[in-house]
C-alpha cells in the first residue's frame, strides 16, 4: 500500500482496483475514479473480452484480469478495492477484500440485509478499514439544491417530501436486475429505492415506520417494477417515495413541502447522461454537472408552478466527483468516508421495512 509522504516528497496516488466493468463499473467508477487527483485505476476485473479491450481503451495504463480473484492477488500493490459487480457478490467479494487488507467501496446496495450489512461494517472496523457505499445521488444536483433550501430554512418547517425515480420502460429488459430470484437482489425496491431512501434519510434523519406497496406490472417481468413507500421519521417528516419502471407519465423529481413555501424539480440530473456520453469532469470543467436555466425548479407558495406560479430557483452544479475526492481524503487522513456503513446499513432497515409491509399489507415499525 502506498504510505504517506511527506511535506517534500510528491506522494504517490493511490492505486485502485475495480470489480466490474458492466454500466457501474465502466460509466460510473472508472471515469470517477480517473478524475480524481489522489487515485489511479491500477486494475480492472471482468470476464467479458469486449469489456476488457473497453477497459484499456478508455483507461491505456490499466491492466485487465478475468477474475475478482485474481484482483485480490494483487493486494499488496492496491489500496483500495470497489465492487461493481452484481449485488449477489456485494458480500462476498468485499468480505474477502477487508481480509486482505484493503479498504473497499461498494455500489449499493451494500448487502441484502441490514445484518449481512452490519457484519461488513464489524469486520471493517475490527480491520481499522475503510468500507463505504456508493450513494452518488447525494451529489445530484436537484438533491444539492434540496438540501441547500431544507438547511437554509428556506422552506420552514419541512412537512412532506415526495421523491421519485421514475421511467417508461414497458418492456422488460431481462438480466439479473430484473431477476425474480431473492439471491440476484433484483427488483427496483433495491435498486432505485436505494438512493430514494438514503437521500431521505441524509435529510431527514430515522425512521420509525414505514409503508409500502410493491408490484410486478409488466407482463414477463420477475421482479417489483413499480414501488411505493411512505417513511415516517422521527422528527415529524414524512418521506413519500415512488420508483417504477412503468410511469407513462413522469412525475416531479422532487416536491418539498415546508411551513413557508414549497418547491417543485422536474427532470434528471444531467451528470449520468454525460457519462454515457463520454463526457468527462476533468474535460468539462467548470460546466460539469450545470444544469440549463430551462430546467431549474420553481419555489413558492398557493400556486402551480406547471401553471408558472413561483420563482424559479438556480440548481446547484451536480458534483459526483467529490465522493471519490471524499474517499480519497478519508484514505489518507483516516476520517470518515463520505457515506458510512452505517448509513448503509440505516438505509437497508428501511428497504427490509417496505418489502415486508408490501407482502403484510400494513406500517412497519423501524
Amino acid at each position: 500500500m502506498s504510505e504517506l509522504s511527506d511535506e517534500h516528497t510528491p506522494r504517490a496516488p493511490l492505486r485502485v482496483g475495480l470489480i466490474g466493468y458492466g454500466l457501474a463499473g465502466s460509466v460510473f467508477h472508472a471515469p470517477l475514479i480517473a478524475a480524481t487527483e489522489d487515485l489511479v485505476l491500477d486494475t480492472v476485473s471482468t470476464a467479458n473480452p469486449e469489456r476488457q479491450a473497453q477497459a484499456r481503451a478508455e483507461h491505456p495504463q490499466v491492466r485487465t484480469v478475468d477474475t475478482p480473484e485474481a484482483v485480490l492477488d494483487r493486494a499488496a500493490g492496491l489500496d483500495l478495492i470497489v465492487l461493481a459487480s452484481p449485488n449477489k457478490t456485494h458480500v462476498p467479494l468485499a468480505t474477502a477484500a477487508l481480509k486482505a487488507g484493503l479498504p473497499v467501496v461498494v455500489d449499493k446496495p451494500l448487502a441484502a440485509s441490514a445484518a449481512e450489512a452490519e457484519e461488513l461494517a464489524a469486520l471493517a472496523a475490527d480491520r481499522g478499514l475503510l468500507l463505504s457505499v456508493f450513494q452518488n445521488r447525494r451529489w445530484d444536483n436537484d438533491f444539492r439544491t434540496v438540501r441547500k433550501l431544507i438547511e437554509d430554512g428556506t422552506l420552514g418547517e419541512i412537512q412532506r417530501f415526495e421523491s421519485r425515480f421514475e421511467r417508461w420502460r414497458p418492456q422488460p429488459k431481462g438480466g439479473w436486475r430484473e431477476s425474480g430470484d431473492p439471491l440476484e437482489i433484483g427488483g427496483l425496491l433495491y435498486d432505485l429505492g436505494s438512493h430514494l431512501a438514503d437521500q431521505a434519510l441524509t435529510l431527514f434523519g430515522p425512521a420509525v415506520s414505514v409503508y409500502a406497496e410493491s408490484d410486478i406490472r409488466r407482463p414477463g417481468a420477475q421482479a417489483d417494477d413499480d414501488t411505493f413507500i411512505a417513511i415516517t421519521h422521527a422528527n415529524g417528516v414524512r418521506s413519500h417515495l415512488w420508483m417504477s419502471a412503468t410511469a407513462a407519465l413522469l412525475g416531479p423529481r422532487f416536491r418539498v413541502l415546508g411551513s413557508k413555501a414549497g418547491y417543485t424539480k422536474h427532470g434528471l440530473d444531467p451528470q449520468e447522461a454525460a457519462l454515457r456520453e463520454g463526457l468527462r469532469p476533468g474535460t468539462e470543467g467548470a460546466e460539469w454537472g450545470v444544469e440549463r436555466k430551462s430546467s431549474w425548479g420553481r419555489m413558492g407558495a398557493g400556486a402551480s408552478p406547471r401553471m408558472g406560479g413561483g420563482e424559479p430557483v438556480p440548481t446547484l452544479p451536480g458534483d459526483y466527483p467529490a465522493y471519490y475526492a471524499a474517499i480519497a481524503r478519508a484514505l489518507r487522513g483516516g476520517g470518515d468516508p463520505p457515506v458510512t456503513a452505517a448509513e448503509a446499513v440505516a438505509a437497508l432497515r428501511v428497504l427490509e421495512a417496505a418489502k415486508r409491509s408490501a407482502a403484510e399489507g400494513r406500517t412497519v415499525r423501524v
